[in-house]
């Protein structure tokens, strides 16, 4: 009796660690707002991305916490404003600093599903410190393949800086590229995938890819498919994109083949804003309309991004229209891995799914922040639709982005009681930061000044 007792409690277990879904999330590096097709592009075909939206919720109000790229990552991995412990620059390539990267003190994501009973693996981009102690095998994840930099040549053989072109590093050891670096990076993905379908623990797969963030190289088919975009440039860039389209396509079709999609909860996300000021033309091969800004500014058109998240199991397809941010990611997935959330420290992510399911019918924040450049450098707010961007040596402007989403109507002078409400929000907020503890390249200068009607 007591050993079939026993048993009944670990098919229990059994049935239970089986409900619990996997967790992929797909980061894509630069990629311009309106440069997919569910986003709204018409020139730059994306069939695989649209397919992953037409199965999710797509967050039609959906951000990062900075608007550039090292500080967005430290937020999806801590699941807090990285203004918390001063990863606000993006670290110099130092193997030799200890300082230059995401803290060691910092509890991360793949940690807190190890403890869960995750398997944790990591695919492509790190940008989270040189030194060995920045390791993503030493910050939670048990496998690791991709470029430890800030970014990397595509095709091998190419000539770079040397941050650029640093050997593929697997679970410590270099490696030398073997292809077109977007596609290995789809292969490996599809590998891990593989190798983890029909075990007994559920896994989560962080797949950052470095695309399409420059050099601009892309491999010649997609080239040729895209003569009708005649801007060299934005022809290299968009056939980037659809090689990253391609990658993720492979990587919906080993989650089919291995019966598994249906309980993979897909996160998809740009980590800033496209690089280059809204519209086209020449020089501006990204396409951020019709936000404001780009790439390093507080604008929407730096940290608004394409947002997905997809869950066929739970999920209904459709949109999701309150802010959300990728701080959501880290409590999100920690939910339902039955596990629990640092309670030593703030965490600023919430878990989306009672959101996203309709569950709950309030928005998942009061008001979301962003910061760059430390405490006396450029500030941004928002509250409902309200936004209050303050930049540095400037005026404050507020913009009503229900009926401004491209920030065009300052409405300072006419509600002095909101920017009031929102700038002491900003001083309430800046008393649970810090300083940036390294200074990192200068990013994020130019703030894209136009003129605001008044």
């Amino acid at each position: 009796m007591l050993r079939l007792t026993t048993l009944l409690f670990l098919a229990t277990l059994s049935a239970v660690a089986s409900d619990k879904p996997n967790v992929l999330i797909i980061v894509a590096d630069d990629l311009g707002y309106q440069d997919v097709g569910f986003q709204g592009s018409k020139e730059i075909p994306t069939p695989h991305l649209d397919r992953l939206a037409a199965s999710g919720v797509r967050c039609t109000n959906g951000y990062v916490s900075h608007p550039f790229c090292s500080p967005t990552r430290a937020g999806i991995m801590t699941g807090r404003y990285q203004h918390r412990f001063g990863h606000e620059n993006n670290p110099v390539w130092l193997p030799e600093d200890t300082k230059q990267g995401l803290p060691p003190d910092q509890i991360t994501l793949p940690q807190l599903m190890q403890k869960a009973g995750y398997a944790t693996g990591a695919v492509g981009k790190w940008h989270l410190g040189a030194h060995p102690q920045f390791h993503p095998m030493n910050r939670g994840f048990e496998e690791y393949f991709g470029a430890l930099g800030g970014g990397h040549i595509y095709f091998p053989d190419q000539k770079a800086g040397a941050e650029y072109t640093i050997p593929l590093n697997r679970n410590g050891m270099d490696e030398p590229q073997k292809k077109y670096l977007t596609e290995q990076f789809g292969d490996e993905a599809s590998a891990y995938i593989q190798r983890h379908a029909g075990q007994e623990k559920p896994w989560l797969l962080y797949l950052a890819f470095n695309a399409p963030h420059t050099p601009l190289q892309a491999p010649e088919a997609w080239l040729e498919k895209l003569a009708h975009i005649t801007d060299k440039n934005r022809r290299t860039y968009a056939a980037m994109i659809c090689a990253l389209d391609a990658a993720v396509g492979q990587v919906l079709d080993q989650l089919d083949s291995t019966k598994q999609r249906e309980n993979t909860l897909i996160f998809f996300i740009s980590d800033n804003g496209g690089p280059n000021l809204s519209g086209k033309g020449a020089g501006n091969f990204t396409d951020n309309s019709p936000l404001r800004g780009a790439k390093g500014m507080v604008y929407e058109g730096g940290m608004r991004v394409p947002f997905l998240v997809s869950w066929p199991a739970k999920l209904r397809p459709g949109t999701y229209d309150q802010p959300v941010i990728a701080l959501d990611i880290l409590p999100t997935a920690i939910a339902l891995a039955g596990g629990e959330v640092p309670q030593d420290r703030v965490i600023d992510g919430v878990n989306l799914i009672p959101y996203l399911s309709g569950e709950k019918a309030d928005a998942p924040h009061e008001r979301l922040f962003w910061r760059s450049q430390g405490p006396l450098g450029n500030h941004a707010v928002r509250q409902g639709n309200w936004k209050l961007v303050h930049l540095h040596g400037d005026k404050p402007e507020l913009y009503d982005l229900g009926k401004d989403i491209g920030e065009t109507k300052n409405l300072v002078t006419e509600k002095p009681e909101i920017v009031a409400q929102l700038t002491a929000a900003i001083t309430k907020w800046e008393k649970g930061t810090i300083p940036p503890v390294f200074d990192g390249p200068k990013q994020g200068k130019a703030q894209g000044k136009k003129k605001a009607k008044k």
